[in-house]
């Protein structure tokens, strides 16, 4: 008898034990959908086709660098599925992907989606299913609202920022200008009109002589660049995604219009822009920076630059070295890895979000010295900062000091 009973307390407190570290286990590890012991899945939607394809390679990066992660182990020991699908910039192909990709395939967020208009299409579903939309591909200025949409998130420098920077530049430099503006009939067209309209103030009504505007269903913007010619104008912005950018400076070398150009920093790219336009129809244009130019023979010797090319040659040798989308998708990456190893083994999508608002004086090797990512619950643009670039020869040159111009949304 005593045995027996012996025996029986010795399982009592088995038991006990067991149910006592099933309960640490559980307290210590919190997820929602999309993530298990072992995975972490995170969903994606980029415009592999369309008018925007040339950014496909960002999606291409980002899967290039989630199989570096999961080579070395994934983060906090769970790999990484990265699940991504083409909308062709089609913003109802956007809410239909954002659905499966949320509903089917129940991963734990949208990361890095591309393209304002389809991003601006499904903002209110991923708030309204509290699923973090978290650095978008876009520098709209409306992502920098926590307070109307919690879920969503920017990321690189935002639109309105980066014009009046530009326009600012303008009213010092050149207060006579005649300015042309060409732009995207969009969200995102009319998001950087505005922030260079308010960098202009008073002004921008006498200095802006002509307004043009363009349908990502156009095939050419030809037509745009001679009747804009025609305005008189000694100053240009250009504000276009990459087809229409390369299409508008090699216009702009083939009718013989030489203003000062302005070009937005979605489409510095050489290798998917300058390159195709003609780097004789390129020179002086004048842009801004925030990641280092892979171009550039300054960062030739740069620890940043030779991890980034380390990670290329092992995980994604094709990619074209010259496209500033590349780096962009090796950086927003690196952004997404930092966030979801601070989570630890809280991966609800809440949390998610807490850990991306909290982000301070994050540098990463792509980012150009003295640009840092700074998040805060108030505050969700990550990168505020720019440096003005003029392009000379086959390359960007950096002039001048980095710049702020925070806006919120």
């Amino acid at each position: 008898m005593p045995t027996t009973t012996r025996g029986l307390a010795l399982a009592s407190a088995a038991l006990v034990m067991f149910a006592a570290s099933a309960v640490s286990a559980l307290a210590q590890n919190k997820y929602d959908v999309g993530v298990t012991d072992t995975e972490i899945k995170i969903g994606n939607i980029m415009p592999y086709s369309g008018p925007a394809s040339a950014y496909g390679v960002i999606g291409k990066t980002e899967q290039a660098y989630f199989n570096k992660i999961n080579a070395e182990g994934g983060i906090n020991g769970r790999k990484i599925t990265f699940v991504s699908y083409d909308d062709g910039y089609s913003p109802p192909k956007t809410v239909e992907q954002a659905r499966k990709l949320v509903e089917s395939d129940e991963v734990l967020l949208i990361f890095n989606s591309l393209g304002t208009p389809p991003n601006s299409a499904i903002q209110k579903y991923m708030n309204a299913k509290k699923v973090p939309q978290l650095f978008v591909a876009t520098g709209a200025t409306k992502w920098n609202d926590p307070k109307d949409y919690p879920w969503t998130m920017g990321w690189q420098p935002n639109y309105q920022s980066e014009t009046q920077i530009y326009g600012k530049y303008i009213l010092k430099n050149h207060p006579d200008g005649k300015i042309a503006v060409l732009f995207q009939n969009d969200d995102y067209g009319k998001d950087y009109l505005k922030g260079l309209k308010d960098g202009l103030g008073a002004k921008a009504a006498t200095m802006i002589v002509a307004e043009d505007s363009y349908e990502v269903s156009e095939p050419t913007i030809d037509s745009h660049i001679v009747k804009l010619k025609a305005s008189g104008a000694d100053i240009f912005v250009n504000i276009t995604s990459p087809k229409f950018a390369a299409q508008a400076i090699k216009k702009n070398g083939e009718v013989g219009w030489k203003p000062m150009h302005f070009l937005n920093n979605v489409s510095v790219s050489i290798g998917s822009v300058i390159k195709p336009a003609g780097l004789e129809n390129a020179q002086d244009i004048i842009s801004s920076q925030y990641l280092k130019d892979p171009t550039d023979p300054q960062w030739k010797n740069d620890a940043g630059m030779k991890a980034w090319n380390a990670f290329l040659d092992k995980y994604y040798p094709e990619a074209d070295r010259t496209d500033a989308n590349v780096m962009y998708g090796y950086t927003v990456a690196q952004g997404l890895a930092h966030v979801l190893k601070n989570c630890g083994n809280d991966l609800t999508r809440e949390n998610v979000m807490k850990q991306a608002a909290g982000i301070k004086d994050l540098e990463l090797g792509g980012l150009l010295p003295g640009i840092k990512v700074n998040t805060s619950a108030t505050d969700f643009a990550p990168l505020s900062q720019l440096q003005l670039v003029k392009f000379k020869g086959e390359t960007w040159e950096r002039f001048g000091d980095i710049l702020s111009s925070d806006v919120g949304g």
